[in-house]
């Protein structure tokens, strides 16, 4: 059924509600028994991360006799369970298909998630930023890594027996500290744009705390800075 099928009952919408339902209760069920735990003490632990679910909720809902499940609960219950809130929403491997709005076909589960999450593009979808904080992650990780390369290289010339092991050292230090200086160029304007949208940039780890541009000192003027 399609979301054009101009004659679709109304009660298809509660059975995509249901079916995503199904999908969580049966999810925490799985991990639960997994764990050997009763549903008492799965609602302990929910209880211990200061969002209490009665153990009759959760029996109720793995039943199939709960009428409504919060996204509160859903985020708790991963938790609890030690997984993330997208794997009980949509079980990759143990729920072959699912839907992911009314009126819409069945679809691979793994398919839904990767949409779910923005792993997999959907045209005329806005990601936000997104894609700016997965680029930022990626330049740190570029530059850390380079610059824990350049250090290497730096104790290699250091040591090293022969003029060639030196020179070939410093070859290597001076192309790994030419990658981290690109990196951080790239993160210093990056984070100026991420400004720009009226965001606040990632932290950043200390090795790195060279990146941001000082900032200016409002106590002095500005003869005093210079």
């Amino acid at each position: 059924m399609t979301q054009n099928d101009v004659d679709a009952d109304e009660d298809d919408v509660p059975e995509w509600a249901d079916r995503i339902k199904a999908n969580v209760a049966g999810e925490v069920r799985r991990r639960r028994k997994e764990r050997g735990w009763s549903a008492q003490d799965l609602a302990d632990q929910c209880a211990r991360l200061g969002h209490p679910i009665p153990r009759n909720v959760i029996a109720n809902m793995e039943s199939g006799r709960r009428a409504s499940l919060p996204l509160v609960d859903v985020m708790v219950l991963a938790a609890a369970l030690e997984t993330y809130p997208v794997c009980l929403i949509f079980p990759v491997g143990y729920v072959e298909e699912t839907q992911e709005l009314p009126f819409r076909d069945l679809v691979p589960t793994w398919d839904a998630l990767r949409r779910f999450t923005g792993e997999q593009d959907v045209p005329g979808h806005d990601a936000g930023l997104v894609p700016d904080f997965e680029h930022h992650a990626s330049l740190v990780r570029t530059a850390l890594a380079a610059l824990d390369e350049e250090e290497q290289a730096r104790f290699a010339a250091r040591t090293a027996t022969s003029r060639a092991q030196q020179e070939e050292a410093e070859r290597r230090r001076t192309a790994y500290a030419d990658q981290a200086v690109s990196a951080k160029y790239n993160l210093r304007y990056l984070r100026r744009d991420l400004r720009e949208e009226g965001a606040t940039p990632p932290d950043l780890p200390p090795a790195l705390g060279d990146v941001d541009p000082p900032k200016a000192d409002t106590d002095t003027t500005p003869e005093e800075r210079l």
